[in-house]
């Protein structure tokens, strides 16, 4: 009994391969939108990584892979750094020791003193592509993963002091595609991201990022109704 399910099976496989093979006969179309897109650009930041009051602005870059499984959603893996200087008030200079407590005391006597500042995120959610027009295509994202900063500052002495943290990042915006061809297109987006750094206190930023997006292209598999048209 087995073994004749077996060949009916088999011969049910043959049939159905022939019949896509029969002149006349249209395969099921492809899908319209590409498998993978990567993604990599330049990024502008509006950070506020050490809760001082301080809006740095620092640059950086953005990396991403998007899978797609239908032509409005996919699944996206980013990462991205961004470096700046960012000042911190001397009277509350957490999370950086107190003078002269803290044996810290960073040079010069303005209010504020600089902190060379490196945010780093690593994240992952979905993207929903609107796929209408086919010169642009506009998008929308929510990821959320692992977020990190590192401060570098001097002290009076010239001795370096670190303060790191890495916490929880949240990532919602969106952007929009202009389509150069099927293979490539020109990316620019907006990002809100939220962290939870030092104590898991909350710091709002906002990212901006232009780059290019590398596409995978569907190539047309050939039928032999496509082999048995004459050459001109």
């Amino acid at each position: 009994m087995r073994r004749s399910l077996g060949v009916l099976a088999a011969v049910a496989a043959l049939c159905g391969a022939s019949w896509a093979q029969i002149p006349g006969v249209t395969p099921p179309p492809a899908p319209t939108y590409p498998r993978a897109e990567l993604f990599g650009g330049y990024s502008y930041g509006m950070t506020e990584s050490f809760n001082s009051g301080h809006i740095a602005r620092p640059n950086g870059w953005n990396v991403s892979l998007g899978i797609n499984v239908a032509t409005w959603l996919g699944f996206v893996f980013e990462g991205n750094g961004l470096y700046g200087t960012s000042k911190i008030p001397r009277a509350v200079p957490a999370p950086f020791p107190t003078c002269p407590d803290g044996n810290f005391c960073p040079p010069g006597d303005e209010p504020t003193f600089n902190v060379n500042t490196k945010l780093y995120n690593y994240l992952g959610g979905v993207q929903f592509p609107y796929r209408k027009s086919e010169r642009f295509t506009p998008f929308g994202e929510l990821m959320f993963g692992h977020a990190g900063v590192r401060g570098e500052a001097h002290d009076q002495d010239g001795r370096l002091v670190a303060e790191t943290s890495g916490g929880l990042g949240l990532l919602a915006g969106g952007g929009v595609d202009y389509n150069i061809n099927p293979r490539f297109a020109l990316r620019f987006k907006a990002d809100y991201l939220q962290t939870r750094l030092f104590g898991k206190q909350k710091q709002d930023n906002g990212v901006f990022s232009v780059g290019i997006v590398i596409r995978t292209v569907r190539k047309k598999k050939k039928t032999l109704e496509d082999v048995d048209q004459p050459q001109p």
